[in-house]
């Protein structure tokens, strides 16, 4: 009988419509919750019922390296203009091979938050940037 071995949470890709994604060393957000509304039925004295409520989608957290390529910021600037432009993209998980294993798709998604990386002389670290995309739903493929 086969293994059923957990997958290695390193080797992904972030796939966002209309930019050309450069490595992220870091994805984190994937994550949603529904809110639980207590209610408590009249002929029920004593118990309370759960009813799901609102579902809400974390921010999707992504970290990377600096590079010369601007296609990120250019789509957070659109939001600090004024003219916000959602685009839908996923997050892969790949296999050692780099074929898909699990694909987290994200809909409507905007940049809410640019964090420029922490400059240091003394320091010998790669610089890193993250945005933070807000959005409006995520399934898992």
């Amino acid at each position: 009988m086969a293994r059923d071995d957990p997958y290695k949470a390193y080797n992904f890709r972030v796939e966002i419509d209309g930019i050309t994604v450069a490595a992220f060393c870091e994805v984190t957000g994937l994550r949603n919750e529904t809110e639980v509304i207590a209610y408590r039925a009249g002929g029920e004295p004593t118990r309370v019922r759960k009813m799901p409520g609102l579902t809400t989608y974390a921010n999707l957290v992504l970290r990377r390296g600096i590079t010369k390529n601007d296609e990120l910021w250019n789509w957070r600037k659109t939001v600090l203009d004024g003219a916000v432009e959602r685009r839908n993209g996923a997050i892969v998980l790949l296999a050692d091979d780099g074929t898909e294993l699990v694909r987290w798709t994200f809909v409507d998604g905007w940049v809410a938050k640019f964090d420029g990386p922490d400059l240091n002389a003394k320091a010998n670290e790669v610089a890193i940037e993250t945005i933070e995309i807000a959005h409006e739903g995520l399934s898992r493929d």
